[in-house]
C-alpha cells in the first residue's frame, strides 16, 4: 500500500495533549457540580455562557413566545426536517421484533424492548444553533416511546436560540433548559435541586461535552461518543473537485478541531481541490472556524487504487464518509468502519446534518470501529424473560444446570436446579434432607 501526502494534519501526540487538558477541565467542573449542585451550575454557566436567570428551565409560556418569534418558513422547513426524522425513525422501529419462542417442551423464551424512563438531549449551540439536533434527538426519543424527555441547549452569546428551543417543542420536549457545556450534561446525569436526573444521555458536542459523557458514563446511560465532527470524501477522477472542495469545507466549519480528510486515486484531482479550497477558505463566513480546522486537521491523501482508498477509510474510522466516485455503492460491500455513508455526487453530508431523516449524532475519533450512530434502539431496553412451564423440562434443566454449576464450584446455583429437579424425579436431595433433618 502506497500513501502520498499532498496534505498533512498536525501530529496525533498534539491533539493528544489538548485532550489531556480537557479531561483534566471537565473532571474539575464535574467534582464541583456533584458537590455544590445548582450553585455550581449557574457559576459555570455565568462563566462560560454569560447566562444565569432566574430558573434555566423555560416554562410553557416562554416556549409559545419565543417559539412565535421564528419566521413561519423556518417553522415549515423544521417541520419537514422532523417529517424525514420521525418516518425513519418509525421505520427502524418497525424492524425490532420482540418475539417469543418455545424452545423445549413447556419451556417459554422471550424479547421485549421497553424504552427507558427519561433522556436527556443535549442539543449544541455555542457560537451556532445546531438546531437539527433536536430532531435527531429529543424527536427519535419520543419515537421510541420516552416518557420524560428533557431537552438542553445553550444560549447563544447571551441570546435565547429561538429556532433550537421551538425545534425542541415541535419535536416533543417535556421540559427545555436554556443551559449548555459540561455543566449542562452533568446537571442532567447527577440531578440537582431544581434539575431532575436522566437514565440516558444523546446528543453530540464540543470535546468537553463528549468527555463529560465519558467521565460520567456509568452513573447515567450514554448514546455514544459524538465529539468533533469528521468528514472524509473518497473520490476517484469522475468526481468534480468544486464539490469535494465544498463538502469538505462543509463540515470543517463545525469548529476549529474538526477534521477533513480527502482520499483520491486521482493526484491531478486532489492537487485541483487543494487549490479550490485555498481559493473558496478566505471568502467562507465561518472561515474562523473551518480555517483552523483545515490548516491543523485537514489531509489529502493519493493512493493508487479504490481497493486501498476503501483500506485507508476504512483504518480512519470516520464520522461521515462521503463516495464520489464511478461506482459509489461498491462502498457498501467494501467498508465497515464508519458512522454513516453519503454516496453519490447526488448526496452529501449537510443533507444527513439537516434534512434527509437519517440521524446524525455519529461516531467520531474511531468509534465507528464498534458503534454505529444513535437511532431509535439507543432508547431501548432489549430485555429477555422465561418461562417452565414443563415439569419435566424443569427437572432436565434441573440436572443440568447442577451439574454445570458444581464445575464452576457455585454449589448454591447447582441446589437451584437439584431441587427441581426433585420434584419430578423423586426424593429430596440429600444435602436437603441432611439439612432439614439437623433442625
Amino acid at each position: 500500500m502506497s500513501k502520498t501526502y499532498l496534505k498533512e494534519a498536525v501530529p496525533a501526540a498534539r491533539v493528544a495533549r489538548d485532550l489531556a487538558g480537557v479531561r483534566e477541565t471537565v473532571a474539575s467542573v464535574i467534582a464541583d457540580i456533584r458537590s455544590r449542585g445548582d450553585a455550581a451550575v449557574r457559576e459555570y454557566s455565568a462563566k462560560f455562557d454569560s447566562w444565569s436567570p432566574d430558573d434555566f428551565r423555560l416554562s410553557a409560556a416562554q416556549i409559545e413566545e419565543i417559539t412565535g418569534l421564528v419566521p413561519a418558513q423556518v417553522i415549515e422547513d423544521i417541520q419537514f426536517a422532523q417529517a424525514q426524522v420521525r418516518g425513519f425513525a418509525a421505520i427502524q422501529l418497525a424492524s425490532m421484533s420482540e418475539f417469543e419462542v418455545e424452545t423445549l417442551p413447556g419451556v417459554f423464551l422471550g424479547q421485549k424492548h421497553l424504552p427507558v424512563s427519561s433522556a436527556g438531549a443535549y442539543i449544541p449551540g455555542g457560537r451556532y444553533p445546531l438546531t437539527a439536533s433536536a430532531h435527531m434527538t429529543v424527536l427519535t426519543a419520543k419515537a421510541a416511546g420516552v416518557e420524560r424527555v428533557v431537552a438542553c441547549t445553550p444560549p447563544i452569546r447571551g441570546q435565547i436560540p429561538a429556532a433550537t428551543v421551538a425545534a425542541a417543542h415541535l419535536a416533543g420536549a417535556d421540559e427545555i433548559y436554556l443551559l449548555g457545556g459540561v455543566q449542562a450534561v452533568t446537571a442532567l446525569a447527577l440531578g440537582t435541586e431544581t434539575i431532575g436526573k436522566v437514565d440516558l444521555l444523546a446528543g453530540p458536542g464540543n470535546a468537553y461535552v463528549a468527555e463529560a459523557k465519558r467521565q460520567l458514563f456509568g452513573e447515567v446511560g450514554i448514546d455514544l461518543l459524538a465529539g468533533p465532527t469528521e468528514i472524509l470524501v473518497i473520490a476517484d477522477s469522475t468526481a468534480g473537485p468544486e464539490v469535494v472542495a465544498v463538502d469538505l469545507l462543509s463540515q470543517a466549519e463545525h469548529g476549529p478541531d474538526s477534521p477533513a480528510v480527502l482520499v483520491t486515486t486521482s493526484r491531478e484531482l486532489g492537487e485541483t481541490v487543494l487549490g479550490y479550497i485555498e481559493k473558496i477558505l478566505p471568502g467562507m463566513p465561518t472561515s474562523d472556524f473551518a480555517g483552523p480546522a483545515w490548516r491543523d486537521h485537514g489531509q489529502i491523501i493519493v493512493v493508487d487504487d479504490r481497493d486501498e482508498a476503501f483500506a485507508v477509510a476504512d483504518a480512519f474510522a470516520f464520522e461521515h464518509v462521503e463516495v464520489l466516485t464511478a461506482a459509489p455503492r461498491d462502498a457498501l460491500d467494501r467498508m465497515r468502519n464508519y458512522g454513516a455513508l453519503f454516496l453519490g455526487e447526488g448526496t452529501c453530508v449537510s443533507y444527513g446534518d439537516k434534512v434527509i431523516g437519517t440521524n446524525h449524532v455519529l461516531p467520531t475519533r474511531g468509534a465507528a470501529r464498534y458503534t454505529g450512530g444513535l437511532w431509535v434502539g439507543k432508547y431501548l431496553k432489549t430485555v429477555t424473560y422465561q418461562e417452565v412451564r414443563s415439569p419435566e423440562s424443569s427437572a432436565l434443566l434441573g440436572e443440568v444446570c447442577g451439574r454445570a454449576s458444581r464445575v464452576e464450584l457455585f454449589e448454591g446455583h447447582a441446589r437451584s436446579g437439584d431441587i427441581r429437579a426433585a420434584r419430578v424425579d423423586g426424593p429430596r436431595p440429600g444435602w436437603l434432607a441432611a439439612a432439614l433433618d439437623e433442625q
